[in-house]
């Protein structure tokens, strides 16, 4: 009865995977919101593919919280394992909130920093990629995994460096335009905003390597 019970469990392997499964809808998620803003796809197909993908992301989310629930053991700290899947669900959650800004105020150019910031949202994707299949071996990998957040960290830096001059040259162009440099600062600011949950999960995981190294 106990090896029956047992068999039915969730093993621990199965959050890697989960966790591995949620970094490559954040890839596939960031790809096309990088196709978005630099126009090789238009916008409503764009959506659709980030929508897609927020929503794979979404039952992936649910797995893994009611994994945590049938668990008796789990690879580390429950909070950190749910802490660290509503980060990576906030990243995708926010792309999806971009892409819906761009439908809703019917943007179809954009301008080269907010391209730019697609292409560092794209590293950032394809780092925390990465980064997570290093989780199953935290004492051999916690030296690549410190250097692969801090990589996190710094495209965060420069996604904001990019808001920062992308918003101040936008307001020089729109002086007559108050209505351009409002929706063009919400872009950036939903831009940014995908970057800071970048920046959550890279935090999220060094947590976990200082508390299990």
């Amino acid at each position: 009865m106990l090896a029956w019970f047992r068999a039915l469990m969730p093993k621990e392997d199965r959050f890697f995977d989960l966790f591995e499964r949620h970094a490559a809808t954040l890839v596939d998620g960031a790809a096309a919101l990088r196709a978005l803003l630099d126009r090789t796809q238009d916008v409503p197909v764009a959506y659709q593919a980030i929508a897609d993908h927020e929503d794979k992301a979404d039952a992936i989310t649910r797995e893994a919280l009611l994994a945590v629930r049938r668990t008796f053991i789990t690879p580390f700290d429950r909070g950190d394992i749910q802490a660290l899947v509503g980060s990576l669900d906030d990243a995708i959650d926010q792309m999806l909130k971009t892409a819906k800004a761009v439908q809703l105020f019917e943007v179809t150019t954009f301008e080269p920093p907010m391209r730019e910031m697609g292409a560092v949202i794209e590293e950032a994707a394809a780092v925390v990629a990465e980064a997570l299949p290093k989780l199953r071996a935290l004492g051999e990998n916690a030296t690549a995994l410190n250097a692969l957040t801090e990589r996190v960290i710094q495209l965060e830096g420069r996604a904001d460096d990019l808001h920062n001059a992308g918003l101040k040259a936008l307001f020089r162009a729109s002086r007559q335009d108050p209505m351009a440099f409002l929706i063009g600062s919400e872009l950036y600011d939903h831009l940014e905003k995908v970057m800071d949950r970048f920046e959550d999960v890279a935090n999220q995981i060094s947590s976990i390597v200082v508390e299990h190294v």
